[in-house]
């Protein structure tokens, strides 16, 4: 097509983008959708090209309250890695993995994945003993993992400073070398453009106000542009928004809502080609393809839907990675800020049905969102195609929290992954 040829570039260079071809439709809502998808995040348009591709569900429409990919997508640290503790995590987070790996050539669209491998250090006995737990888990379950000492960790990443009279000395790590990056804004709109492609309605800046529900079972969702929307079936993918989505429906999500802290530097040049994290200190850090160094922190300790960035924590978060890396005491920052994740209370997802017919939630990723975007719109898709949950979601159903079937992934899911 004439838009990715060098010619087709140069050509609409001139007419100042004003006659490019949209990537997506901006379609005018039907009156009723076989499905339709309330968040257009990377997680509600990853089920919508799904339920298109692979079960042929296309009159599907998501629904969006501000522009696609705004949310969490936009405002995360685009880290990538399936190395979780127990079997059910696990193997949800290694089937993302797999289709991380094919994702761009898929989508027909680079959504930059790098797999430059991901370290999560261990500065304590006890770490030291979580993590060889942990790597020998991920081998039996076919995830990639290696237990490094702290000459292995000083050899991979030279400029960390790993010598025993640091505040936090490194003792060794966990290794995955499929884990690494990827482009978020490049992910939404490689779903979005495919989605579209099989003839999704992406409906942008349209809030869902209500739900509509008929001898309890969902029949359509109220909206602020477009009044009453209705649909056999609906999914919910709002992140930090779920709770209240719930409450819309009558009932009670066990979630809460915290605003997760990040920043991102001035431009460097190349100097970390893997991703740090430290579950210990609360902070990890990898550099773009820009060169910034982009740092995460921990979540806030309140509840909130505030995007702000939270000072005292972002200080407490480079107080630690200075101590890793002193050569980056000089470099400054850009900017900071938040975004709203929704965390259970065993640091896994939910994907499930919901005491109101028809209507499923797929929420609570917490801080491992991004990662899991691929491998969740996937399953999710297959849920709401079949009307119930599929094989790697059944384990993330609501009604753990009732029946005590938890899957607790704290030390693993660690500070905010």
């Amino acid at each position: 097509m004439e838009r990715y040829s060098g010619f087709g570039l140069l050509k609409h260079s001139f007419a100042y983008h004003e006659n490019w071809q949209r990537v997506w439709r901006n379609p005018k809502p039907k009156k009723k959708y076989d499905v339709i998808i309330i968040g257009g995040g990377g997680h509600g348009l990853a089920t919508a090209y799904y339920l298109a591709k692979e079960h042929g569900i296309t009159n599907v429409a998501v629904i969006e309250k501000g522009y696609l990919g705004g949310g969490n997508t936009a405002r995360n640290t685009t880290i990538v890695r399936s190395n979780y503790l127990w079997d059910e995590a696990a193997h949800l987070y290694e089937h993302a993995m797999k289709l991380w790996e094919g994702l761009s050539q898929d989508l027909n669209y680079n959504v930059m994945f790098s797999q430059r491998g991901v370290l999560n250090l261990g500065h304590t006995l006890q770490d030291m003993r979580d993590i060889e737990r942990r790597v020998n888990a991920n081998r039996l379950n076919g995830i990639d993992g290696e237990v490094l000492d702290a000459k292995q960790v000083q050899e991979i990443v030279p400029h960390m400073d790993c010598s025993q009279n640091r505040r936090y000395p490194v003792m060794g790590a966990s290794w995955q070398p499929r884990g690494g990056v990827a482009r978020h804004d490049a992910v939404a709109w490689g779903y979005a453009r495919g989605a579209d492609s099989y003839g999704v309605d992406l409906i942008q800046q349209c809030e869902v106000t209500d739900m509509v529900i008929e001898d309890g079972a969902i029949v359509g969702v109220k909206t602020n542009r477009h009044g009453i929307i209705k649909a056999n079936r609906v999914g919910c993918v709002t992140a930090g928004n779920s709770g209240v989505m719930a409450k819309m429906a009558g009932f009670e999500m066990p979630l809460e809502s915290h605003p997760l802290q990040a920043l991102v530097s001035e431009p460097i040049k190349p100097i970390l080609d893997t991703v740090v994290m430290s579950n210990h200190v609360h902070g990890y850090v990898s550099q773009s393809d820009k060169g910034d160094l982009v740092i995460g922190a921990g979540i806030d300790g309140y509840n909130g839907y505030g995007q702000r960035g939270s000072y005292h924590t972002i200080e407490h978060t480079l107080q630690a990675i200075v101590e890793l890396f002193p050569i980056f005491s000089r470099v400054r920052m850009n900017r900071q800020w938040g975004g709203i994740v929704d965390t259970t209370h065993d640091a896994c997802p939910i994907i499930s049905d919901t005491p109101v017919e028809n209507l499923f939630f797929n929420c609570g990723w917490g801080t491992g969102g991004f990662k899991a975007t691929p491998g969740s719109g996937h399953v999710f898709a297959a849920t709401l195609a079949k009307g119930e949950a599929h094989a790697l979601a059944k384990p993330f159903s609501m009604f753990r929290f009732h029946d005590g079937a938890l899957v607790d992934e704290h030390g693993a899911a660690g500070v905010a992954h």
